[in-house]
């Protein structure tokens, strides 16, 4: 199989403006290199003669499948995104792009703020500290975005009231809500973007980032480069990783009989084929995650009240 050029993708995509949330935006500028990038530096290392072992659409799913990140770096994206100051805090501890920020030390700061609807507020994780539970009440929802309103706008004016007194700009700002959007330009490599992508898409991410990758992925990345999109989804996104620990838990399952009549073991079974380290431990994340993992391969159900 050989792959054909992206040119036709990038000039489709070039400036187009996918929203995200109330008022950001993701777009592409420019984009160097395509599937066959990929596989050109591959081959770079080990001759043409690889081309009579294997296609271009399977040395790429090799690579992606046997972590061999470096002809992914030989594709390079960039985007102009817009996005609320609070992901973009998240967003900017990915130290792998090149940057430049819109910079309210000269400009006036832009004026929009994400806003969140009444159905869309979240309550505190119960196990995760960082992380959403579930949807608060629409009646407490109304209350908190009537709040969420009247507070973004005071804000705003006093942000402009300052400007007009001759504050400077660097001064005025500091009261802006982390709701105020900020574009920036950012340029990474595909290696690195399919990385951000993987950790932002995934279900523990937030959700107002999660969007963004989303869109970042399914709307340009997957059109631009096809083939490393579906090694992407096949073995990163909907991919399994087993720890020698989880490992070893499968392994003392599969010597113990499962409950008669049953397709899957018990939750008895689990706790007495865990791992001895968590044996102490009244909560473990490791031994979480890991009955996670045993409920996705169908080894334990999915009712149990531990693997919700």
């Amino acid at each position: 199989m050989s792959l054909s050029s992206n040119s036709q993708a990038i000039e489709q995509l070039k400036w187009q403006k996918f929203p995200v949330l109330n008022d950001g935006f993701v777009c592409l500028v420019d984009c160097m290199g395509d599937d066959a990038a990929v596989v050109q530096a591959a081959r770079v290392s080990y001759g043409e003669g690889t081309r009579q072992r294997s296609d271009d659409r399977t040395l790429i799913r090799y690579l992606l499948r046997h972590r061999h990140t470096t002809p992914f770096e030989m594709a390079e994206l960039k985007f102009l995104i817009r996005v609320p100051m609070d992901c973009w805090r998240q967003w900017i501890r990915h130290r792998t792009a090149s940057v430049n920020e819109y910079s309210t030390r000269y400009s006036v700061a832009i004026d929009s703020m994400q806003t969140t609807s009444p159905g869309e507020w979240r309550t505190q994780a119960v196990q995760n500290r960082q992380g959403s539970g579930i949807e608060l009440p629409i009646d407490l929802g109304d209350k908190l975005t009537a709040e969420e309103h009247h507070f973004q706008h005071q804000a705003r004016q006093l942000y402009l009231q300052r400007l007009e007194a001759g504050v400077a700009r660097e001064q005025a700002r500091k009261d802006l809500p982390l709701s105020t959007y900020t574009e920036a330009y950012w340029k990474i490599d595909l290696h690195n973007l399919l990385h951000f992508l993987a950790l932002r898409s995934d279900e523990h991410a937030q959700a107002e980032i999660r969007a963004y990758a989303q869109t970042i992925g399914e709307q340009i990345v997957a059109k631009l480069f096809p083939v490393a999109w579906e090694a992407f989804g096949d073995y990163r996104v909907r991919s399994l990783n087993l720890t020698a620990l989880d490992v070893g838990v499968i392994q003392r399952l599969m010597v113990r009989l499962r409950p008669s009549q049953s397709s899957t073991w018990s939750e008895e079974d689990f706790l007495a084929a865990q791992d001895p380290s968590w044996l102490p431990l009244p909560r473990s994340r490791e031994r979480d995650e890991c009955r996670a993992k045993l409920v996705r391969l169908g080894m334990l159900p999915a009712e149990s009240p531990e693997a919700q």
